[in-house]
């Protein structure tokens, strides 16, 4: 294991919400295998904006999705808020609440038959917030969407405001921690400046660690406190903040 990590895990105290240690992935195909996350430990604090950056097929998309409970097809030890993961099992009660998730198509990721009134409102009232409706216009109004949003299909909206359609959705249960995969990569050069910005401002108004996927080493500077190079489902290093500038 790696150093530190046993200290690292004797009873949470929110100082590193992920901790993570000797992960391993394979995909499995044609009868063979292929290791896309090669023993990788790594810890990310409580409030920070941390990177994952590398060229296509290096695995970050692989981890975050591990992290996110989508990908639990893996080996190894994780904690999130304190709480070890089993491979194989799903996110359960406030663990499922508190670790949510943005795509980097933000049309295939919206229902296409479904409002973003049903989209918004459909996990508000599985989880029993009895102020549903308030909670989905006040989460459209943090993302610079006007309430009149909320009758439109995604096919009618622009790839930005699904995009923001997108973060309000994963910000409604007040997460903990923010998975965030090439969020603006789909998007046109004016519109990922404006969707970056406003991540700044939603982290600012609701603290929150966040893990930022990238290819864009300038998206990573611009966005993150720290940012682990990725290259063949390995770390090479972590960049401090003064290194993303």
């Amino acid at each position: 294991m790696s150093p530190g990590y046993d200290a690292l895990n004797r009873g949470y105290d929110a100082v590193n919400p992920i901790v993570v240690d000797a992960l391993s992935v394979e995909f499995i195909a044609g009868g063979s295998g292929r290791r896309v996350i090669d023993s990788l430990s790594l810890t990310v604090a409580s409030g920070e904006t941390f990177g994952l950056v590398g060229p296509s097929g290096c695995g970050k998309s692989t981890l975050l999705r591990v992290l996110g409970g989508v990908n639990r097809n893996w080996a190894g030890s994780i904690r999130l808020m304190g709480e070890a993961l089993a491979p194989g099992e799903r996110f359960r009660g406030a663990l499922r609440r508190a670790v949510q998730m943005v795509f980097q198509d933000p049309y295939a990721s919206l229902h296409p038959s479904h409002t973003v009134e049903r989209t918004l409102l459909e996990p508000l009232q599985v989880n029993g917030v009895s102020d549903a409706r308030a909670r989905m216009i006040q989460a459209l109004e943090e993302v610079s969407l006007e309430s009149s949003t909320a009758r439109y299909y995604p096919h009618q909206l622009s790839g930005g405001q699904r995009q923001r359609v997108a973060i309000a959705r994963s910000l409604l249960l007040r997460p903990t921690v923010l998975l965030l995969d090439e969020p603006t990569s789909a998007l046109d050069l004016s519109v990922q400046a404006e969707i970056l910005n406003l991540l700044n401002r939603v982290k600012a108004a609701h603290p929150m660690t966040l893990v930022f996927v990238s290819h864009d080493p300038d998206v990573i500077a611009h966005m993150c406190d720290r940012a682990a190079v990725m290259h063949a489902g390995r770390i090479e290093r972590i960049l401090g903040r003064d290194e993303l500038n």
